[in-house]
């Protein structure tokens, strides 16, 4: 006979994970198919919402920068952290010292961070843009499409290519000698070690840190908001800014919320089908 007193153990967490996550979820998917009035007045609109919401073109948009962004920043980030990661010393009284230098970034609240890059690429007194204006460059990142993308990437590279780094890191040290010293018999370069070597055995903390950066960029609000306000234009407004001047500002519960499960789905889909496609080809080899 099996012992389940393990399960009570367990049982704290599953009713935390139930209270923060899975009821307040069960809240949104039983607004979105209702119009809602006032605390005392709803109609039951089925699945209106859900298709209001995939017609508006206003979704379309932000959902095709959404995936532009996150792409951009993966594209970014992940090459530039294995560098970052491969550059450090692997022994010595200096590793503690780098380590803690490179998680400052990700110790700065993200307000805080959309505070820092907009007074420093600000054109007039901003160190960045001031540089860039006076190199001849016409950048100004609140008038300027281009620009303003290209300071939410460089923004978010510097913010959070260190979480990257940190990981692979992990993962590298984790390798043992003798497969470099093998590989070095074998007269192997640098790329044929980082290829066969290193980067098979980096794949797991590769893969956390794809969907951690995955969903995040696909969740991200207060940079650009702070940085942009979503401008210039809509250029940066992006699907989180979307809902939230959906929910917030015009107080639209019922598209707000069909909103909001489908962006879930849509990050829930993205982080599957990475997943899945690694697992796969992890197994295959």
């Amino acid at each position: 006979m099996r012992d389940n007193r393990a399960w009570l153990g367990v049982l704290p967490v599953l009713l935390i994970v139930a209270f923060s996550a899975v009821i307040p979820l069960m809240t949104v998917v039983n607004y979105s198919v209702q119009d809602i009035f006032d605390a005392n007045t709803r109609i039951f609109v089925g699945l209106d919402w859900y298709r209001e919401t995939l017609r508006d073109p206003r979704l379309q948009s932000a959902l095709l920068r959404q995936i532009l962004f996150s792409s951009l920043i993966l594209a970014l980030e992940i090459p530039l952290g294995i560098l970052v990661a491969k550059s450090l010393p692997r022994a010595g009284r200096s590793v503690g010292l780098w380590l803690v230098l490179l998680a400052i970034p990700l110790l700065i609240p993200w307000n805080v961070v959309g505070t820092i890059w907009q007074l420093f690429a600000r054109p007039d007194i901003g160190l960045l843009g001031a540089t860039l204006q006076n190199l001849g460059f016409d950048y100004n990142y609140t008038a300027g499409t281009l620009d303003a993308w290209l300071t939410l990437l460089a923004m978010d590279v510097w913010h959070w290519t260190s979480l990257v780094a940190l990981l692979a890191f992990a993962g590298l040290t984790a390798i043992p000698d003798a497969y470099y010293q093998a590989a070095r018999l074998d007269g192997a370069s640098r790329w044929q070690i980082f290829r066969h070597v290193e980067l098979p055995r980096l794949t797991s903390v590769l893969t956390i840190a794809v969907l951690l950066r995955l969903m995040d960029s696909f969740m991200i609000y207060t940079e650009p908001f702070v940085l942009t306000g979503g401008g210039p234009g809509n250029s940066t407004t992006f699907l989180s800014q979307y809902l939230t001047s959906m929910a917030v500002g015009q107080f639209d519960l019922g598209p707000a919320a069909a909103f909001s499960v489908l962006y879930f789905l849509v990050v829930l889909l993205l982080c599957w089908l990475f997943y899945t496609s690694v697992m796969r080809n992890r197994d295959a080899h």
